[in-house]
């Protein structure tokens, strides 16, 4: 039922998946019971901009036709979500994760050949500037890299102006510091820190969420990998850079030093595409169904657990 009311693209879809995201993020506040440590803006803010990552997901896949005419992605994202409630939590990550979508956008519209210069600028601008609120997003100018050597056509410029796009961030960041702290760059700005340390996941709730995360993304990657054969080649570069920054999101989450949960958002809007390709290649209906119920069966675990 779940799959055949995603399984076209209508504008009740976003209704659905905006009012999951709203329950969500007041469930997960209401059960934390600390309110007090939370300000009014993180309030008006932290939903506001997962709402509309949702918008942007859709947005992104739609435009680049990275899946059928339908909502599986969003539907998809809605469901990891709430999986993953603790996305709220940081409201640093959230821009960081939000400043990486724009990038995505541009570089998963490279396909398109038409400004691509303004496109590689673009992309690294936003990287850059997603590192200000959470310095591993830099890890995603791996994917301009992969993006260059995919639409490289002999044009020296479009290294150039990637570069110029995080010098400007750099310069940006510089008058920011002379104007409000006397100082070109603090050390706060460049703080790489990381950590190995998984003993927060070693919970049976926390194990189990993972586990069936992660296979869900492996079993789905399989069929996703085997169906970029029979894309266009116009298309195939587009869905490398998608496995690509899947798996950056998983290494930003890996390396983060607090482990909370939140760190998946950089994993999530990939995930999705990738598990939608998946989902809308099944041919049982009640196979789709308990694809989705298996996801949908993780956070209801937390209760036995």
């Amino acid at each position: 039922m779940l799959t055949s009311i995603f399984s076209k693209s209508k504008p009740v879809n976003f209704i659905i998946i905006a009012i999951v995201v709203i329950m969500v993020f007041l469930g997960h506040i209401y059960l934390r019971n600390d309110l007090d440590i939370f300000s009014f803006s993180y309030f008006t803010t932290a939903p506001i901009i997962v709402l509309f990552y949702v918008f942007l997901s859709d947005f992104i896949i739609s435009k680049n036709d990275l899946t059928k005419k339908n909502s599986y992605g969003i539907m998809i994202f809605g469901i990891t979500v709430i999986v993953f409630p603790e996305i709220f939590n940081h409201l640093d990550v959230l821009i960081a994760n939000l400043l990486i979508l724009f990038a995505l956008r541009r570089l998963f519209s490279l396909h398109t050949k038409r400004s691509l210069s303004k496109k590689f600028f673009d992309a690294v601008f936003w990287i850059s500037l997603a590192t200000l609120f959470h310095t591993w997003a830099l890890l995603f100018l791996i994917l301009v890299i992969v993006a260059l050597a995919n639409f490289w056509q002999s044009e020296i410029k479009h290294v150039v102006v990637s570069i110029f796009g995080m010098v400007t961030v750099c310069i940006l960041l510089s008058v920011y510091n002379i104007v409000f702290n006397d100082a070109y760059f603090l050390p706060s700005n460049f703080d790489i820190e990381f950590s190995f340390d998984f003993s927060v996941y070693n919970t049976p709730y926390k194990i189990l969420r993972l586990t069936i995360l992660i296979s869900i993304f492996l079993w789905s990657l399989i069929f996703y990998i085997k169906s970029i054969s029979n894309k266009s080649r116009k298309q195939k570069p587009i869905h490398v850079l998608v496995i690509v920054s899947a798996f950056l999101g998983l290494i930003v989450a890996l390396l983060e030093t607090e482990k909370t949960g939140s760190e998946f958002i950089f994993f999530m809007v990939p995930f999705s595409i990738i598990t939608a390709n998946y989902l809308q290649s099944i041919k049982e209906k009640w196979f789709r169904e308990i694809f989705v119920l298996l996801l949908l069966l993780v956070p209801l675990s937390k209760l036995f657990l």
